[in-house]
């Protein structure tokens, strides 16, 4: 009987601190003392309450916007989170996140998602580690109905299922998603059931019912311990408010809301006389002390914000490699020199593993991979085809530790990934002021010259050059393929290393295990003195070929290989182009908002440089014109090495 007096005082008081905390920041926010927008929960309270106290510690969640019930009941500090409602530097997360965005490692919680549906795929991630770990832990995807019509949450459920982890799929059901009734969105009346399809375990309970949710959820998660399986729980709930502080909840009568604060789940709990009169009070009263005492603690610190710099400081994990010179060389291709990097890599660290499509039997689309699947059979794992999931998996297990090196078929469908890209795996360590890091790796070939069409010889580095959080890398040798690798696989950060097609073959010299290259260093491949041409990956062929043409011209070219293009090695451009007086950028990529433009800006807004330049900069990039199948019109999209010999002659 105790324990289920506690048991009850905690549901109430957890439900309780998590409306009023809300009606308190829903006021704030009324009273534009708060910046920015918020999402609130009023009404789902038990459906947050009943599903954390189902948790054990090492439980790892991923909410959704909508979370500040679930995170305060998970046990964060509710000072801390009102202080990052605050932008403060003594939030959660200092200020960097804001309502939307709130990790606590601490309380196992690995952040809130604010792009619907793609936590899901963080949240498999962490399952993967926690699978790995085997300390009998699972995590919980936490979505709205909304999300269940967006593919990544099918893809998500196929592969749970198909890899067989710990993964709960935990659907609040409110009924809206945003404004839209999940009656004329969805094509079914119970979501769950869904969960069929997949071979998987599924329930539905009534989501504003304490008891009902508690029971539901310690159910799946017992399920998901003893047998290693997802499963699907499906609570249906309500929120009270609009979707954020701006909508006036016109999509809905306001009968419909009166009928639902009928079933206002703090109201029911307290009816259900599972506490007394009294004892609910004193439970109602304490919460109502604790809110206000967190209040009290974030107004006094509400002004104090990180600097700018100190902001900064969390875009990425600082560096440790250190570049190694090579004991012994061997001869070889860049293909076996990045077979060779995975080989070492994987047999150093068991926590490094290879996913993707078709890399196992068949050896990788281009035969990169080859039979590392059986050298490391529980390492080399194959993927379903599902880009953005398995990508967004890679996401969430790296915070656990886990060293995934992903490879996309071809480069062109880095855009099916570019949500867990761009906006988990960019973002993971600043939003979470350092709580947390992505150590990934996504290895995808690109560049034409193959006959493959419009859609599979793109060439979109410049794309995700372009985000703050990602590394890049594009490597033009067999010995720089292998070193950059394996920096990148020991690397802190998210790192996108880019191979060009017509490369694979390339043959030349590879070093040793012992030789890592350090990540954003350029390498002067030919020393000149005339003019710079500076280039990465297999324009870096071009412009060595360029140049050896050149020098039986008379002019000495000095061709500067990027290697990293973020970060980009900016003293390396300088002093070569104060050398020179003269550059030429050359990239196969369209020069239009591409990545050359960011070089030759450099360049020319540099004030000890600008003045030594003896000539205008060129930018030689491929066609405005997506690539061809015919023959002789792909090779007329890219920069030849008669159209640099010509560039340089120009400028001479």
């Amino acid at each position: 009987m105790d324990d289920e007096k506690q048991q009850a005082r905690q549901a109430l008081y957890l439900m309780a601190c998590s409306r009023f905390f809300e009606e308190r920041i829903d006021s704030y926010f009324r009273e534009k003392r708060m910046h920015g927008t918020t999402h609130l929960s009023i009404g789902q309270e038990a459906s947050q309450a009943g599903l954390t106290m189902s948790l054990r510690d090492g439980d790892w969640i991923v909410p959704t916007h909508r979370h500040h019930g679930v995170t305060l009941c998970r046990g964060t500090d509710m000072a801390a989170m009102e202080s990052e409602m605050f932008g403060s530097r003594y939030g959660i997360c200092k200020g960097l996140g804001g309502s939307m965005h709130m990790t606590d490692v601490a309380h196992w919680n690995a952040g809130s998602s604010a792009v619907v549906a793609s936590g899901v795929p963080i949240a498999m991630g962490l399952a993967f580690a926690l699978k790995q770990k085997g300390e009998g832990n699972l995590a919980v995807a936490i979505f709205g109905d909304g999300a269940t019509s967006r593919g990544t949450v099918h893809e998500c459920m196929n592969m749970a299922s198909v890899w067989k982890l710990p993964l709960l799929f935990y659907l609040e059901n409110n009924g809206y998603g945003m404004s839209a009734s999940v009656h004329d969105a969805v094509s079914t009346d119970t979501i769950a059931k869904r969960a069929e399809g997949y071979q998987m375990a599924w329930d539905q309970c009534d989501g504003n019912d304490f008891e009902a949710v508690h029971c539901a959820a310690s159910k799946a998660c017992s399920y998901i311990r003893s047998t290693g399986k997802p499963y699907f729980l499906e609570v249906r709930t309500y929120r009270e408010n609009g979707h954020s502080k701006s909508d006036a909840c016109v999509y809905r009568t306001r009968e419909e809301e009166e009928a639902w604060k009928k079933k206002d789940p703090i109201i029911g709990f307290i009816e259900s006389g599972r506490l007394t009169s009294e004892e609910a009070e004193k439970t109602l009263g304490d919460a109502r002390k604790a809110v206000d005492e967190a209040d009290r603690k974030a107004l006094a610190t509400k002004d104090e914000h990180l600097s700018l710099a100190e902001a900064f400081s969390y875009v990425y994990e600082p560096s440790v490699i250190m570049g190694v010179e090579p004991a012994s060389l061997h001869h070889g291709t860049y293909r076996e020199a990045i077979r060779e990097a995975l080989d070492e890599e994987m047999s150093r660290d068991p926590k490094v593993f290879l996913w993707g499509e078709d890399i196992g039997r068949y050896g990788g689309c281009f035969g990169v991979t080859g039979d590392l699947y059986r050298k490391h059979p529980a390492q080399v794992l194959e993927t379903p085809v599902c880009e953005e999931s398995f990508t967004g998996m890679a996401v969430g297990a790296s915070m656990l530790g886990i060293r995934p090196v992903v490879e996309i078929m071809y480069g062109d469908f880095c855009t099916l990934a570019s949500d867990p890209l761009i906006n988990h795996a960019a973002k993971i360590r600043f939003m979470s002021a350092g709580q947390l890091s992505c150590p990934m790796v996504l290895r995808a070939p690109m560049g034409s010259g193959t006959g493959h069409g419009s859609q599979h010889t793109q060439s979109l580095e410049g794309m995700f050059a372009a985000i703050p959080g990602l590394v890049v890398v594009a490597p033009s040798t067999p010995k720089d393929a292998k070193a950059l690798l394996k920096s990148a696989v020991r690397s802190g950060n998210p790192v996108l290393y880019f191979e060009h097609k017509l490369l694979y073959g390339l043959e030349g010299d590879i070093a040793d295990a012992s030789y890592v290259m350090p990540i954003g260093k350029a390498d002067i491949k030919k020393e000149g003195s005339e003019v710079t041409l500076v280039c990465y990956s297999k324009a870096v062929c071009t412009c060595l070929e360029a140049a050896k043409q050149l020098e039986m011209q008379g002019v000495d070219a000095e061709v500067l290989d990027l290697c990293s293009l973020r970060p980009m090695d900016s003293a390396a451009v300088l002093s070569s182009v104060r050398k020179t007086g003269r550059i030429v950028m050359v990239q196969n990529s369209t020069a239009f908002g591409n990545y050359g433009s960011a070089v030759i800006s450099l360049v020319t807004g540099d004030a000890q440089t600008f003045p030594l330049l003896k000539a205008h900069p060129i930018l030689l990039g491929g066609k405005e014109c997506p690539i061809p199948f015919s023959k002789e019109l792909e090779a007329e999209m890219v920069p030849s090495v008669s159209d640099v010999v010509d560039a340089v002659r120009s400028l001479l």
